[in-house]
């Protein structure tokens, strides 16, 4: 295949998969990978190289030493600050694209009379396709395993938003606002019952342990207090979301 710059739209749909495949994963064997390049007429290698390439601009990586390679073009760090700047918007717009050039179609949308009030075909697709992208990068970066318990059920795992999807609109799909937990430690995250502090500790709130502590309790959520959480591979929590959580939605 004859060589050519990569566009735009192509960078865009290749930072998306390297939100969503995680880092081990990333060669040309990987059928994201494979999908990828026959839909924008690339090899395997140059997709995978590419991905490779804004793994060097990833934090989470390079304070673990690794690089990704080693070089790579300044329209990549245009791409990765234009994510950063509104994973929201650049969220959907590439999940739109890598839809288009794999030939595939949006999730099916929802009937007129289900709509709920005041919400548009439109909104409940974008919600829907956004929400897609997020869990598929939060459970990718955790390695598909509950950062609290290491379960790794996948039907058991939610990708929990630190900040709640209606306070900050533009993370609603930044991995950095996002945690994988399983269902009931997910659930009591975000009722306030735990949180995790910006050093990334487990802190159980004094109203899980009021009155009777039962064997349940005890096994299921205080065992866990102060426990150090299994970090991301990448998109580490960002320590403002973390406050947020500490002093907003935490019961202390």
């Amino acid at each position: 295949m004859p060589r050519h710059d990569w566009t735009r739209e192509e960078l865009i749909v290749a930072f998306n998969l390297y939100c969503k495949i995680p880092f081990g994963r990333i060669h040309i064997r990987n059928p994201l990978v494979i999908e990828l390049a026959k839909a924008i007429g690339r090899t395997p290698s140059a997709v995978s190289w590419k991905l490779a390439n804004f793994a060097r601009l990833d934090p989470a990586l390079k304070k673990r030493k690794i690089s990704g390679a080693t070089h790579g073009a300044r329209a990549e760090i245009e791409i990765w600050n234009e994510f950063n700047d509104d994973w929201e918007k650049l969220s959907f717009e590439s999940e739109r694209l890598l839809q288009k050039m794999a030939g595939r179609i949006f999730p099916a949308e929802a009937e007129p009379e289900e709509f709920p009030e005041g919400r548009t075909r439109e909104t409940l697709v974008r919600t829907r396709v956004n929400q897609g992208f997020f869990r598929a990068a939060v459970l990718a970066a955790y390695g598909g395993r509950c950062c609290i318990t290491g379960l790794r059920i996948p039907q058991l795992l939610n990708a929990s938003h630190i900040v709640p999807w209606g306070v900050d609109v533009k993370n609603r799909t930044n991995p950095r606002n996002g945690l994988c937990l399983n269902a009931l430690h997910d659930r009591a995250f975000d009722c306030g019952l735990l949180t995790v502090t910006p050093d990334l500790r487990v802190r159980l709130s004094p109203k899980a342990k009021a009155g009777k502590v039962d064997e349940a309790v005890q096994e299921l959520l205080c065992r866990f207090d102060d426990v150090v959480i299994s970090p991301p591979s990448r998109f580490v929590p960002d320590v403002k979301f973390l406050r947020y959580h500490n002093e907003q939605v935490f019961l202390s």
